[in-house]
């Protein structure tokens, strides 16, 4: 099935001033979420054991850490996450959202 990242569709699981976050649980071993991060926001940051996540960010600009790495992120930057490893999403802009995809095994315990 082919989905376009605006289509995207499901549980919301947080609707804050932070962000909105979406997950699609349509696949039995995959959860797909879209997380919306508002202006000069930041997701709480985490890491988790025995989970690996794939981020795909979609619109907007920002930086992302990993662990004690900090990076910059654009639209069509793929990160992978591996397991354990803490990450955190920071969305610079002071006018637009920041949006990414998040792939990730399982169910969500974050």
């Amino acid at each position: 099935m082919k989905i376009n990242n605006e289509d995207l569709d499901g549980v919301v699981v947080k609707n804050n001033d932070t962000y909105v976050v979406i997950d699609n649980t349509m696949l039995s071993g995959l959860v797909v979420s879209k997380t919306i991060l508002h202006p000069e926001k930041c997701t709480g940051g985490h890491s988790h054991s025995g989970q690996e996540e794939v981020y795909h960010f979609v619109h907007g600009h920002g930086r992302m850490k990993l662990n004690e790495n900090e990076f910059p992120v654009t639209a069509g930057d793929i990160v992978l996450i591996e397991d354990g490893v803490f990450h955190k999403v920071f969305n610079d802009s002071t006018i637009e959202d920041l949006s990414f995809v998040c792939v990730f095994d399982g169910k969500r315990n974050h």
